[in-house]
């Protein structure tokens, strides 16, 4: 960045200076902090972040290091094997449905799966995405959750995503008021549909054990470039989830998905009980192929399973 002046790693004092910023964070951690995001930690030396995160994990290791690292892929993972509990992913610019199940199989699929826990954001602090600049609440709530329950970790820069926040440097991906270079106020008692969702869907998040995994995803078939339909497990609780997504903000879809009969343990003309936990309505399924239906005033479906 240009906004910041970037700390000397190239000194030869660097044994100093690496114990004087591993103290910098130890402190803060005897503070109560449990999560540090990381800025641009490709920038600096791997082996200074594994020094760092090791000492720290040494004394708090239930302290997590979020890497902000939009860079190539190889050096976000070399970033996870040297310690770092989280990363930022490209999840931000992927927003076609085949960008989407290309990158899930990416990450749930390659070898990056042992040991590189990815964190989905619709916003960052310093990116405000091209898909959000419009200020359209549909796509709002699309983006958060597609976050929110393709991955176990997400996040979103608030309060500016919840109040639709869009307003953009021109011709950047970057906040036109940012937060980084002044003091904004917020109306922190102000509620919107975006902020009910997002509490709702919070909530559910605790509740249901398959959401709090990444790499148990399935990608379901359903023969619509507008729809995306995705099957979580926990076979340790038996939670199943089936969510299905209409990704244009626009225009009302309808299409048929395919429900992975043998992942969910039945065959075909069993009757399943699908609960949609959002908004409380059920629906009996007795074959594999389904139809569903989605209007952008509520794009989404997050179907429970009861077999």
């Amino acid at each position: 960045y240009q906004d910041i002046l970037p700390i000397y790693f190239e000194t030869e004092d660097w044994k100093n200076l690496w114990k004087e910023l591993t103290d910098i964070a130890l402190f803060w951690v005897g503070q109560g902090i449990r999560v540090f995001r990381v800025d641009n930690p490709h920038t600096k030396p791997f082996r200074f972040w594994e020094h760092l995160i090791s000492e720290v994990k040494k004394r708090y290791p239930d302290v997590l290091f979020l890497s902000e690292a939009f860079t190539r892929p190889k050096v976000m993972h070399e970033l996870a094997k040297v310690g770092f509990s989280q990363s930022y992913t490209y999840f931000t610019w992927r927003n076609f449905k085949h960008e989407i199940v290309e990158y899930m199989h990416e990450l749930t699929r390659g070898p990056g799966r042992e040991y590189f826990r990815p964190n989905f954001w619709p916003n960052t602090p310093d990116i405000n995405p091209y898909a959000l600049q419009g200020g359209n609440e549909t796509v709002h709530m699309i983006r958060f959750f597609l976050a929110a329950t393709l991955s176990s970790n997400y996040g979103i820069y608030g309060p500016v995503f919840e109040y639709l926040v869009h307003d953009a440097v021109p011709g950047k991906e970057e906040y036109l008021h940012s937060e980084k270079y002044e003091i904004r106020h917020w109306d922190w008692s102000k509620k919107t549909k975006l902020t009910h969702l997002i509490s709702l869907v919070n909530r559910l998040r605790k509740e249901n054990t398959a959401l709090q995994f990444t790499n148990n995803i399935h990608i379901c078939d359903l023969h619509h470039d507008q729809l995306m339909a995705y099957y979580k497990a926990d076979e340790k609780t038996g939670n199943q989830l089936l969510m299905v997504v209409n990704l244009d903000p626009y225009h009302r879809h309808s299409g048929w998905v395919q429900v992975p009969l043998s992942l969910i343990g039945v065959s075909e003309g069993h009757p399943l009980v699908m609960h949609d936990l959002l908004t409380g309505n059920s629906y009996t399924w007795t074959q594999e192929w389904n139809y569903v239906e989605l209007d952008p005033a509520f794009p989404f479906h997050l179907f429970r399973i009861q077999k």
